[in-house]
């Protein structure tokens, strides 16, 4: 069972064999556990080791000084210096790739495929030309998406074959979507079952109707409420287009920042929805795969104190 988005995972594709292999005990950062782990080596020989690209944490190879380091994650270290292909991109993190599927944090802002105006700033042309680069017969394929304006989890095929088994049983193969968000004022109940039928209309908006739409059912439970504020906690048993802000709107409690969806407000400056967790059976190894992400802080800290 694989859980959180920085616990160990599958070998790199193409890691050495040789090299050295530690597990975190603490709470860390990448850089200050080299420095540590590694006395006997001077600073500059250490930082000469991730700009060579011979740190991976939990499978992954990054150069990034300050990657987060949690009790558990595997960090190895390489004594080849043979070339490979890094990935930074300060809209998108890869929290988790293997041969057949890759898992990214998305910061709000980034479409995650194209439109008719839109081609290359997008989560989908990003991971495409970085496994381009990697090897030019690698392909890329849409498996969901997130808002332009929503954060967090979401994944990619590697091969046609995943795209298409993961699709034709998703309901089976993803176990768990779980998103939090910020809404204006406080539901009347601290946890509930939202159930409605959704509609889009003709500017792509998202509605509910009485009838002849499509169902969508959203469990929440409040998590903070400072009364003008509250932070809550969503699970989806449907996955509907807006589903979410639509019946956020619905039940009189829009996501703040959301005005397409009826907010006031923008306490933020963006949509206050962010795609927690991520949980679903590997296509290949049948293996429950779990990923989590930190609830943003600004969220936590706009919804006040945690109610008693």
């Amino acid at each position: 069972m694989k859980q959180h988005p920085y616990r160990k995972g599958f070998q790199a594709p193409g890691q050495p064999p040789h090299g050295r292999k530690v597990t975190v005990s603490e709470s860390n950062t990448l850089l200050p556990f080299l420095f540590d782990l590694l006395k006997e080596q001077s600073k500059t020989s250490v930082k000469a080791l991730l700009a060579h690209n011979q740190i991976a944490v939990n499978g992954i190879y990054t150069t990034q000084f300050d990657t987060p380091l949690e009790p558990g994650d595997e960090v190895f270290i390489s004594h080849d210096r043979s070339r490979r292909v890094t990935f930074n991109n300060p809209l998108l993190n890869i929290i988790w790739e293997d041969d057949f599927v890759i898992v990214v944090n998305k910061r709000e802002g980034l479409l995650s495929v194209s439109t008719q105006k839109v081609h290359e700033r997008t989560a989908f042309h990003i991971l495409a030309d970085y496994l381009k680069r990697k090897d030019p017969r690698n392909k890329l394929f849409v498996l969901h998406r997130l808002d332009r304006d929503t954060s967090g989890l979401m994944m990619f095929a590697k091969t046609r074959a995943v795209q298409e088994k993961m699709q034709s049983n998703w309901n089976e193969m993803i176990t768990e979507r779980t998103y939090v968000a910020v809404v204006e004022g406080r539901p009347e109940r601290d946890s509930d079952i939202i159930t409605t039928q959704l509609k889009e209309n003709a500017e792509a908006r998202v509605y509910v109707v009485a009838e002849g739409g499509k169902d969508a059912i959203t469990r929440y439970r409040v998590l903070r409420s400072n009364g003008t504020y509250s932070l809550l906690e969503l699970n989806l048993e449907t996955g509907r287009k807006n589903q979410i802000r639509a019946q956020m709107e619905y039940i009189g409690h829009p996501i703040a920042g959301d005005f397409k969806y009826g907010a006031e407000t923008s306490p933020a400056g963006r949509v206050m929805l962010h795609a927690q967790k991520l949980y679903f059976i590997h296509p290949e190894t049948g293996e429950e795969m779990k990923f989590d992400t930190r609830i943003p802080d600004a969220f936590k800290a706009i919804a006040g104190k945690i109610n008693s």
